[in-house]
């Protein structure tokens, strides 16, 4: 399948997928996206909810390392200790992570080793990005997961519904339920009112949510 690195709205770039027509992030703006899916309305509402400064998270669809990078760079503002684990099927090839534009956009280029260090770390094993960021990724699919009561907070990043509708079901959802923690949080950019009912048979409590520049509204789900 063809990949190309394009230029979203706010100047940081995604990785296109011709044959799809689809990209890792929004081309309305990357970053942006980011920053209020999974931080805004993920990582900051936890912590606002739980007051507390250690927590893990489940990422479903680690790809360009993006929301690691973010959560890592905020992780080091809010001081806060987490373990983070990333779930890709398909890992990124080196030049295109060598052509992302993260730490230039995200003016923390003294951070760049950090956001190389993720991607070159092992799979499947448990490395330390910094003494309060311990990441781990896991190559895997999606439907392969089993973890059980082990995640404060699960940003879901897979590609859209469209393309893989499989990735979207009342199963996979249910497997995220048992993975996560009791009063924990997911959060995801999709709103399709058949995702919001996949998640609420699996056992969530649903809202809908303002979305990021270009998209109307997102969803984030609760496990109470």
């Amino acid at each position: 399948m063809e990949r190309k690195i394009k230029k979203t709205g706010d100047g940081s770039v995604t990785i296109h997928l011709s044959e799809w027509d689809e990209q890792y992030h929004s081309k309305h703006g990357a970053i942006q996206e980011a920053q209020h899916v999974f931080i805004k309305m993920g990582l900051q509402y936890w912590v606002g909810s739980n007051r507390e400064n250690k927590l893990s998270i489940l990422e479903i669809g680690f790809g360009t390392g993006l929301n690691a990078f973010i959560t890592f760079l905020e992780a080091k503002k809010l001081k806060l200790n987490i373990n983070y684990t990333g779930v890709e099927a398909y890992p990124v090839a080196k030049n295109e992570i060598d052509a992302l534009n993260y730490a230039e956009m995200l003016s923390a280029e003294n951070q760049l080793h950090s956001f190389h260090k993720m991607h070159e770390i092992l799979w499947n094993e448990v490395a330390t990005i910094s003494e309060s960021f311990q990441l781990e990724k896991q190559q895997k699919r999606f439907e392969e997961i089993e973890d059980r009561d082990k995640y404060d907070l699960v940003f879901f990043d897979a590609f859209g519904a469209r393309v893989q509708p499989e990735l979207w079901t009342e199963q996979i959802f249910a497997k995220m339920f048992a993975a996560m923690k009791k009063n924990s949080v997911l959060v995801t950019y999709s709103a399709k009112g058949s995702v919001r009912r996949a998640m609420q048979t699996a056992g969530f409590i649903v809202e809908r949510l303002p979305g990021p520049p270009g998209k109307r509204e997102m969803l984030r789900a609760l496990k109470n």
